[in-house]
């Protein structure tokens, strides 16, 4: 179990323009050949876009785009026609496959805060494709067959437990509250990448935890 803290991650965005960012894996200027990917996850970044702020047309391929809203609501538009606002407990999907274009911003009130994880496709290429799964429940893991893995949300009070997933990988992300895991103490933002998982459990301190867990095969 390898785990990485909310301050190791390299900063980015454009403060000046409201964005603020925190990337767990090597990423544009913050090149690291170290750290270019933990079983099919390229990256997992945090974002925070003030009211107004956002992020301009750009293009993407070859990816399998996951986003998760901690906080806010994101406003989503694509070049094959999708628009659709995104609010905690969605989880949103963008297969980029041989190509397309977005814009994501923050057009309403309040601070946005999501989360979005790059997973590398088995196979590249293909058609675009584009959902949102509203209100995803703690017992209905989210699959990507696309890139051999399944997205777990859980949500736990004071002192409950939930298993790891047995798997050749795991990557745990915290986003609110204490975790105890492995004999170690993770905090929000803190994350553990976890190979050849086996009878691993996650226990929640304080006042509970929210947390993402990323189920990966090994091929």
């Amino acid at each position: 179990m390898d785990v990485r803290r909310a301050d190791e991650r390299y900063r980015g965005g454009e403060p000046a323009a409201g964005i603020e960012t925190w990337h767990a894996f090597s990423f544009g200027p913050h090149y690291d050949p170290d750290n270019l990917r933990f079983g099919a996850v390229i990256a997992c970044n945090e974002e925070h876009l003030a009211p107004g702020a956002g992020f301009d047309e750009h293009a993407h391929s070859h990816t399998e785009i996951v986003t998760w809203v901690v906080e806010g609501e994101l406003t989503h538009r694509d070049s094959t026609g999708h628009e659709s606002v995104v609010r905690p407990g969605d989880v949103q999907r963008l297969s980029a496959a041989a190509g397309v274009r977005h814009v994501e911003r923050n057009d309403g009130p309040t601070p946005l805060t999501f989360l979005q994880m790059w997973l590398a496709p088995r196979d590249p290429g293909g058609d675009p494709f584009y959902e949102v799964v509203h209100g995803i429940a703690d017992s209905t893991p989210y699959a990507l067959p696309e890139a051999g893995a399944m997205l777990h949300v859980r949500r736990l009070s004071a002192g409950q437990r939930t298993a790891v997933p047995d798997a050749a990988y795991v990557y745990l992300h915290v986003l609110r509250g204490q975790v105890r895991l492995g004999g170690e103490e993770l905090g929000p933002a803190d994350a553990a990448r976890i190979t050849g998982a086996e009878d691993l459990e996650a226990v929640a301190a304080g006042s509970g935890a929210e947390l993402l867990m990323w189920e990966m095969s090994a091929d």
